[in-house]
């Protein structure tokens, strides 16, 4: 009967130390890369010519060192 284990062997190649980390960091930055290509486009499509953000007048109350009420208001744009 004949063997045929001895081809379907394989070794596995030692790498230098190091390498799994610079492996690692490689593969956050490709990943961090195209989440960041996909996202800058998904944004460009809130401005065009047509566009008029929802404004409105934001009252802020505070008071100051004597105590006298002060209110402030504030425009918000989105």
């Amino acid at each position: 009967m004949r063997q045929f284990g001895h081809w379907m062997e394989r070794t596995i190649p030692t790498e230098p130390k190091g390498s799994s980390m610079r492996n690692l960091i490689l593969a956050a930055a490709v990943a961090l890369t195209a989440v960041a290509s996909f996202a800058a486009p998904s944004q460009a499509g809130y401005y065009s010519y047509d566009y008029q953000p929802y404004c409105f007048i934001k009252k802020i109350k505070s008071y100051d060192y004597y105590g006298n009420l002060i209110i402030k208001r504030v425009r918000v744009c989105r």
